[in-house]
């Protein structure tokens, strides 16, 4: 995405000035320390930084899975730190999809079944589920794969059907939590370059977390973390911070 063409825009996440203080006994360990940012429509933002750092409790702000001690997240009109438990939930099934580092698939359900899960959420009939389920997995290279259980997979293969899974839907943003950390450098490679090619293809936004350097390559951003603080901005070809 053209840095310009992000200026003149409205952002589509929004996080203003926040900060997570988790309790441990008597002791408070700061993860975020009054952080701000603005992430935009069709974006592929990667979080770097250390075990610690705080990149992961950023994206799970954002996601919604936890609420800030203080400021206030927005993903476009709607603040996600208001939302109660069942109203963040439904935002989710709607908008956001999730690739993992340890992928999550369903052992006992097939790679097909895998993929559609997040369509039930949305009411879509079965028919249209294993129709959009299919299409998906042709997108990320598994055709001929669907009756396959997850323990008849190699590791790159789970990770293609977290990925279909996580797209499936269309959703508006996709959240990647170390999501090459289980994999070698060559399907790390492959699995990326999918990923890229998808989100790329749809608009879709991306928000990465990772520690490692060559994953941040692939995107348009790069948001240095460090002790809870973001102390650095790049963007590719432009410096910003």
């Amino acid at each position: 995405m053209k840095q310009e063409t992000a200026a003149q825009a409205k952002p589509l996440i929004r996080v203003e000035h926040v900060r997570k203080v988790y309790r441990m006994g008597e002791e408070k360990v700061v993860a975020l320390n009054d952080v701000s940012l603005s992430i935009y429509k069709g974006e592929i933002v990667c979080f770097l930084g250390t075990s610690g750092s705080g990149k992961s409790t950023f994206l799970n702000m954002v996601a919604g899975l936890e609420k800030p001690t203080k400021g206030e997240i927005f993903i476009g009109d709607i603040p996600i730190h208001k939302l109660n438990e069942e109203r963040v939930t439904l935002f989710r099934q709607k908008n956001i999809g999730f690739i993992f580092q340890a992928y999550h698939l369903l052992p006992m359900l097939t790679a097909l079944e895998n993929v559609s899960l997040p369509l039930i959420f949305r009411g879509v009939d079965h028919k249209e589920r294993e129709k959009k389920a299919r299409e998906m997995m042709k997108a990320v290279g598994l055709k001929g794969y669907e009756k396959r259980k997850p323990t008849q997979m190699s590791g790159g293969q789970q990770q293609r059907v977290g990925i279909a899974r996580a797209l499936v839907g269309t959703p508006k943003i996709i959240f990647a939590d170390e999501p090459t950390g289980n994999l070698d450098t060559n399907t790390t490679r492959e699995v990326m370059t999918l990923i890229v090619d998808q989100v790329r293809k749809h608009g879709q936004t991306l928000i990465l977390v990772t520690h490692d350097r060559s994953i941040a390559e692939y995107a348009d951003k790069v948001v240095t973390i460090q002790d809870g603080n973001i102390i650095k901005i790049e963007a590719k070809q432009q410096q910003l911070q």
